[in-house]
């Protein structure tokens, strides 16, 4: 059976030439490691191996028999004789069968087992990891260590490991079972194994590679056919009359896979000629030596004995050639658990603290002192932010596109870390405080709004899964959203399609601020939260927000004239600096950057509101 990834069958796997400039280093460690997984499971394991003894065991009884049948039933005409070993050898058969099943089922239940408990640990571990890991890693790769990768650890335990143990045993007890029958013999059978297992390696190998090269020009094909039948790609063709050209590549590509095919075929038809060849070498050497020995040694060996040896040597052939293919099975789960540990060995940046405090009613007061922040050390974003929102008042951060402003609200609620500084909520480090309080105190309406693909209910109930049909209703209303909610017909059980693709993006927006709210948090939060929009979801959405500044600590970053002016205090960020500070008036009179996003870009959306 093929490995994690493997090429499998008769004719071996192997390892391509990436997989073996990657290959993992297998260390004490790391095997100590991998075995732990297993502790837990430790009877059921212990049972299994039992059982794959047990099995391997069985299966060799039926080959041991058959001297017996031959002997005392066949040529010592013994009918009872004859009857009582072909029924023990088909009852041995049955029961290496069942005992079969039983380790089957015992390795898949151990693997599934497993594979839970990495799930879960996993899910787990990057649930703690801070958003700078999902900002840098790649998505795709964080959901196939979680999937695939994970899924892999299955074939490994049912497969791999189950396949080691049962053909070592299988080869030791063939051994053993050969060697005391007659050593002679014996020998010549493990010497014979060679000429089967050489051509195999061998055979494998050719037809490895040209099923590797059909692929390729599998995939030229493929390639030549997404570029040149489709909508786009035939329009170019026509206009620029590269028929003929295109013909004549897909003919070179379609005639080199074909070649490589048909090789391919040949190469699996030479091989079985080898085969069948080679496998009856050994058994006509036995059936030659041990003659040999009976006729002209008058040795005491049997019919039956030699019988029992050629079925011996057969049984000896698969555990041989799969234990020599077993290292690029074995490889590939080492790097296999090589991956899924370096996920698990990635330290979480953002903890709570040993005596997180969990202060009382929050007010939602911010205090940055002297933050130094960067995503990697050689470029730092912001640079020696300072500055006060007492609780109840409001403040609009403003800037150019990259200057840091949302970089600053992140830091709040611990979605990074300062570098340097101390950023203090409610008159507390937040390093200090427990993550669960801070988190809950602190609402963030983001320019990319994210609804969970369920009713308007289920994103709702997110915030506050306790919250009340009147409650929803209410943070709707607040939101500017009730309208929209009520003229639905199923109102509050709308579906709102993945991401809330079936909602215009003002609907979505609106939600977003209803589900904050919900939550009630100390300290809102709107980060561009109108940008994308267009005019009338904009000013919707503007509706909602100004009464909310209003009654509580807000923080804005806003490209709306309006909303900034609503502000108590304007903080204008340019390069990762605080460079101006102060009331709209003022920062327009001192002529620096503030007067000039003004002239830009406040101005002309400030004509625009009023046109």
């Amino acid at each position: 059976m093929p490995g994690p990834g493997g090429h499998g069958g008769p004719f071996g796997r192997y390892m391509t030439e990436e997989e073996k400039a990657n290959q993992p280093k297998v260390t004490p460690a790391l095997l100590k490691r991998i075995f732990s997984w297993l502790v837990p499971y430790l009877p059921q394991l212990i049972l299994a191996l039992g059982c794959i003894v047990l099995s391997s065991a069985c299966s060799l009884m039926p080959s041991l028999l058959t001297g017996r049948i031959i002997d005392e039933g066949l040529i010592g005409r013994n009918m009872h004789a004859l009857v009582f070993y072909i029924a023990l050898s088909f009852g041995v058969t049955l029961g290496a069968n069942l005992i079969g099943v039983a380790e089957s089922y015992l390795n898949n239940w151990i693997a599934q087992h497993i594979t839970f408990d990495m799930r879960n640990q996993m899910f787990r571990h990057l649930q703690q990891m801070s958003q700078r890991f999902f900002t840098t890693s790649n998505q795709g790769d964080i959901i196939t260590r979680m999937t695939s990768d994970i899924d892999g650890v299955k074939s490994v335990i049912t497969s791999t490991f189950s396949s080691i143990l049962s053909n070592s045993i299988t080869l030791i007890l063939a051994l053993v079972a050969m060697y005391r029958k007659n050593w002679i013999l014996a020998t010549i059978g493990v010497l014979v194994i060679p000429l089967f297992v050489l051509p195999t390696r061998k055979a494998g190998k050719t037809r490895w590679s040209l099923t590797r090269e059909a692929q390729e020009a599998n995939d030229e094909i493929n390639g030549i056919l997404n570029e040149t039948m489709s909508v786009s790609g035939q329009l170019l063709v026509k206009l620029f009359c590269r028929e003929e050209y295109e013909y004549s590549r897909y003919e070179a590509a379609n005639r080199r896979m074909i070649s490589l095919n048909i090789r391919e075929s040949m190469a699996g038809r030479w091989f079985r000629v080898v085969m069948s060849t080679f496998s009856n070498i050994g058994p006509m050497l036995l059936y030659l030596v041990g003659g040999i020995l009976i006729i002209k040694k008058g040795s005491s060996l049997s019919v039956g004995d030699i019988t029992v040896l050629v079925a011996l040597l057969g049984k000896m052939y698969m555990p041989v050639n799969s234990l020599l293919n077993i290292q690029v099975d074995w490889m590939r789960a080492m790097a296999l658990f090589t991956r899924i540990f370096e996920y698990f060995d990635m330290p979480v940046e953002i903890r709570n603290a040993s005596n997180a405090a969990v202060p009382g009613k929050s007010t939602g007061r911010v205090e940055f002192f002297h933050v130094s922040f960067s995503y990697d050390p050689e470029r730092e974003i912001l640079h020696n932010i300072s500055f006060k929102l007492d609780a109840g008042r409001s403040i609009a951060i403003v800037g150019p596109s990259g200057s840091g402003k949302s970089t600053i609200i992140n830091l709040i609620p611990r979605l990074y870390d300062a570098d340097r500084g101390i950023v203090m909520f409610d008159g507390v480090d937040v390093k200090r405080l427990d993550l669960g309080y801070l988190r809950k105190n602190v609402g963030v309406v983001s320019q990319e709004t994210y609804l969970f693909n369920g009713t308007i209910r289920d994103n709702l109930l997110y915030a506050a899964p306790d919250a009340t049909e009147e409650e929803m209703l209410e943070a709707c209303r607040k939101a500017n959203i009730l309208d929209f909610v009520e003229a639905q017909e199923k109102g509050l059980d709308t579906m709102v399609g993945n991401r809330g693709l079936k909602l215009s993006g003002g609907e979505k927006q609106r939600i977003s601020i209803a589900r904050v709210l919900l939550k009630d948090p100390a300290l809102l939060i709107f980060d561009e939260a109108t940008s994308a929009l267009d005019s009338i979801s904009e000013k919707k959405i503007q509706d909602a927000i100004d009464p909310l500044i209003a009654s509580r600590t807000s923080i804005l970053i806003a490209h709306r004239l309006s909303t900034i002016l609503a502000a108590d205090e304007i903080i204008v960020v340019k390069d990762g600096r605080i460079v101006e500070q102060g009331q709209h008036k003022d920062l327009v009179a001192a002529g620096g950057v503030y007067t000039e996003l003004y002239n830009t870009q406040f101005a002309i959306k400030a004509e625009e509101e009023t046109t």
